[in-house]
């Protein structure tokens, strides 16, 4: 047997090992892990329609500026303690807060506890999603068409999102109700924080981008998606090196692979987490998640939404997005 044909297979292993996982995954995020909205608002009454459905290129730049500013105020917070201005938060519909909650494990600045390399790679992000969203926000982008910053819920606490996400992964034990999965505790937390965002950013962008006509929103796009591909595979890279001393880590992000894969509902596996594989008797790794065709996986608007409101089923709201986002795609779908 060829390598090739032996690297297909453990493909196929992988795929069907997470199939089997998926029922339970849907099973624990059920008909919402947070408070979510009425029926679908734009009226979708498939997945297909959501990537039908007549939408503009300000409405895709929209709907992407909200995903850049919830990554740059997770990344700003866990690096200085601080989010966006003012003056990168107002714009057409309505204005929200930056949820940071209270206590022990409110966002804050990370204690990395020296651990100088990741510190560095996180300021880095932090400073690559401020641009993003400076840049989006900017005349030779949207312009005065740029919606408001929605109200963004980071907070570390027990009934924040990220425990939410950890709860019904199982990175948090079931039947632990008293333990929160805080991003800002230290450097591996921080990590796998940011491994909830940083796939579902790639896969964002590469699913949008057939739906954008104008060439110079394409190529900023296209721009914007390859940084973000460069950050996901920072923070893969780094779990997938750490987990050799800490393979908890390896573990809790294949459950948060698996977990986002329950939630978008495609009958195809469109995540991947960190672990190795055995190929010919060799250690293949997985930093760059891939279809069969070596091209990164796309995702509608309508799954993204699925991830970022922690919710299966259609919703208008919850997970990272209390009150959901401004503009047209806003509303997701139930996942099948």
């Amino acid at each position: 047997m060829t390598d090739s044909v032996q690297l297909t297979d453990a493909l196929d292993r992988r795929v069907e090992r997470r199939d089997e996982r998926r029922e339970f995954f849907k099973a624990a995020f059920g008909m919402g892990a947070l408070a979510v909205g009425g029926a679908a608002t734009l009226g979708f009454a498939k997945r297909a329609d959501a990537q039908t459905a007549t939408i503009t290129d300000p409405d895709i730049l929209n709907f992407a500026l909200q995903l850049e500013y919830l990554e740059a105020q997770f990344y700003l917070y866990a690096t200085t303690g601080q989010g966006l201005a003012a003056n990168l938060l107002t714009g057409t519909g309505t204005q929200g807060q930056v949820v940071t909650g209270t206590g022990a494990n409110m966002a804050r600045a990370v204690n990395f506890g020296g651990d100088t390399v990741v510190q560095a790679y996180a300021r880095e992000i932090a400073a690559d999603e401020l641009a993003h969203v400076t840049f989006l926000r900017s005349a030779g982008a949207l312009g005065s068409a740029a919606v408001a910053q929605p109200t963004i819920n980071i907070s570390g606490g027990l009934d924040g999102p990220f425990t939410a996400a950890a709860r019904a992964a199982g990175v948090i034990p079931a039947g632990n109700t008293t333990t929160p999965f805080d991003p800002y505790a230290d450097a591996n937390s921080f990590l796998l924080g940011a491994y909830i965002f940083e796939d579902v950013g790639v896969t964002a962008y590469k699913g949008a981008s057939p739906l954008i006509t104008n060439k110079t929103f394409l190529q900023a796009a296209a721009g914007i998606l390859a940084v973000e591909a460069y950050h996901a595979a920072i923070v893969r890279t780094t779990l997938y090196a750490r987990g050799v001393a800490t393979p908890a880590l390896r573990t809790n992000a294949d459950l948060i692979s698996n977990a986002r894969d329950s939630l978008d509902g495609a009958t195809r596996d469109l995540d991947q987490g960190i672990s190795p594989t055995t190929v010919g008797g060799a250690l293949v790794s997985n930093i760059v998640p891939l279809d069969t065709d070596g091209l990164a996986f796309s995702r509608t608007p309508s799954q993204v939404l699925n991830i970022v409101y922690l919710n299966a089923a259609a919703a208008t709201m919850g997970g990272f997005f209390p009150n959901g986002l401004n503009g047209a795609l806003r509303a997701s779908v139930t996942a099948s």
